[in-house]
């Protein structure tokens, strides 16, 4: 079994709801350079790849059109515009088309932050008190 990935790299602003930590300063208009690395694990094919990279780079076009310097609060079918949402939303729009889809990885590189994603089948396997630690 192989694991292969690819990364493309986005700009994009956005506000979130105010939280304890914060001091107001989630809630006004910012932006974030982003990196997002798309992971698939498969058996190498006849040709010896698990996925032609140019197809996948080809696959992950559209998404990144539809997140490179937009304001992602306007953005349908996202929800709030953090980490979290945008590795689903990544996870989302690839996963019809990208057999083998593993995870999602988004990453604030400037803020030393990031979010892996696995889908909801992992997260169905997970016990109920991991899923929401936060309850």
């Amino acid at each position: 079994m192989f694991e292969i990935f690819k990364a493309f790299r986005f700009e994009a602003a956005h506000a979130l709801a105010d939280s304890a930590h914060s001091a107001g300063r989630y809630t006004r208009l910012h932006g974030h350079s982003y990196r997002a690395e798309i992971f698939i694990r498969g058996l190498a094919n006849d040709a010896g790849w698990v996925v032609d990279l140019g197809a996948l780079e080809a696959m992950l076009q559209p998404v990144r059109n539809a997140l490179d310097h937009q304001f992602l609060n306007d953005i349908a079918d996202l929800g709030p515009a953090t980490l979290e949402h945008l590795a689903a939303f990544i996870w989302r729009s690839l996963t019809p088309d990208l057999p083998g889809l593993h995870k999602i990885i988004v990453h604030r590189d400037s803020c030393g932050e990031g979010c892996i994603y696995r889908g909801p089948a992992a997260a169905a396997r997970m016990p109920a008190q991991v899923q929401h630690a936060d309850a």
